[in-house]
C-alpha cells in the first residue's frame, strides 16, 4: 500500500541515460569526418621549468567506427620526425604504432604500454585513444545528474586490464546537457587520486560533434603537469587514406 502512494513520485523523476550508453555517446560526438590541427604539448617540471613540443595532427573516421590519427612531431629537434598510427576501433583493442628516427624502426604499442607515458607527458598512450567497452565496467556514481554533471565510475573489467592502464578506477564528468567530458580522475591500487585531466577548451565541429581544444593532465605524484593545446584546427579537409599505413610512417 505504502508503494502505491509513492508510485507517483517515482514514476515523476528523471530517468538517467545507462552508464554505457553516456561514455559511448560522448566518444561519437568526437568521431569527426576529418580534421587537420597543429599542436603544442607543453611539459612543465615540478620545478616550473617548461619543455614544448610541436605536432601536426590529420585524423579521418569511417563508418564502421574507426578513427585514424596520424601524429608527427616537427619541434625540438630531439623528437623531430617520430611519427604515430593510432587505429581506434570502437569494439576492439585499438592499435598504435610509432616510428622512432633515431632508431630508423616502427615499433608496435603493446597493450601493456597503455598506461606508459606519452612522449614524456603527464598524459598516457590511452589517453591518446578510446577504449574498447569492454575493457571497463562503468556506473553513475552517487551524485550523478547534480548540478548537470553526470559522473561515471569506470573500473577496468579485470586485474589484466587494470595493470595496462595503470589505475584501479576513473572518475568521469560529463556534462548532461552536451555529454562532453569536463574532467577524469584517476585513482592508484591505493584508490588515492593521483592524476587528474581537465578539459579547458572545445572546439565546436558541425552536426553536435566537437574536439577538445585545450587539456590538461596533472600528475599527484611527481609535481608535473602537461598540456596540449591544439590551434589552427580545420573540420572536413579532404584527408587521404594512404596517409594512415605504417609505411607512411617512416616517410
Amino acid at each position: 500500500m505504502l508503494y502505491l502512494l509513492f508510485l507517483p513520485l517515482l514514476q515523476a523523476m528523471p530517468q538517467q541515460p545507462d552508464a554505457d550508453e553516456i561514455i559511448s555517446k560522448n566518444r561519437e560526438l568526437t568521431l569527426t569526418s576529418s580534421m587537420s590541427a597543429s599542436i603544442s604539448l607543453i611539459i612543465t617540471e615540478k620545478n616550473g621549468s617548461t619543455r614544448k613540443r610541436t605536432i601536426s595532427l590529420l585524423s579521418k573516421s569511417y563508418p564502421d567506427g574507426t578513427e585514424k590519427r596520424l601524429i608527427r612531431f616537427l619541434e625540438p629537434p630531439d623528437v623531430r620526425g617520430t611519427s604515430m598510427l593510432i587505429v581506434d576501433n570502437e569494439n576492439t583493442d585499438d592499435e598504435m604504432w610509432i616510428y622512432l628516427p633515431a632508431l630508423k624502426r616502427t615499433r608496435r604499442i603493446v597493450s601493456s604500454d597503455k598506461g606508459k607515458s606519452y612522449m614524456s607527458s603527464e598524459f598516457t598512450n590511452a589517453d591518446m585513444s578510446s577504449p574498447p567497452p569492454s575493457d571497463f565496467k562503468n556506473r553513475h556514481l552517487g551524485n550523478s545528474g547534480e548540478n548537470n554533471m553526470w559522473v561515471i565510475e569506470s573500473v577496468p573489467a579485470n586485474e589484466e586490464k587494470s595493470d595496462e592502464y595503470g589505475y584501479s578506477r576513473k572518475v568521469s564528468y560529463i556534462s548532461s546537457d552536451s555529454w562532453q567530458v569536463r574532467k577524469m580522475e584517476f585513482y592508484d591500487f591505493d584508490n588515492k587520486l593521483f592524476r587528474t585531466i581537465e578539459i579547458k577548451a572545445i572546439q565546436p565541429g558541425s552536426d553536435g560533434k566537437y574536439v577538445v581544444k585545450d587539456m590538461v593532465a596533472t600528475n599527484y605524484s611527481n609535481g608535473r603537469s602537461s598540456e596540449i593545446n591544439m590551434d589552427n584546427i580545420s573540420f572536413d579537409t579532404a584527408v587521404d587514406d594512404a596517409n594512415f599505413t605504417v609505411q607512411n610512417l617512416e616517410r
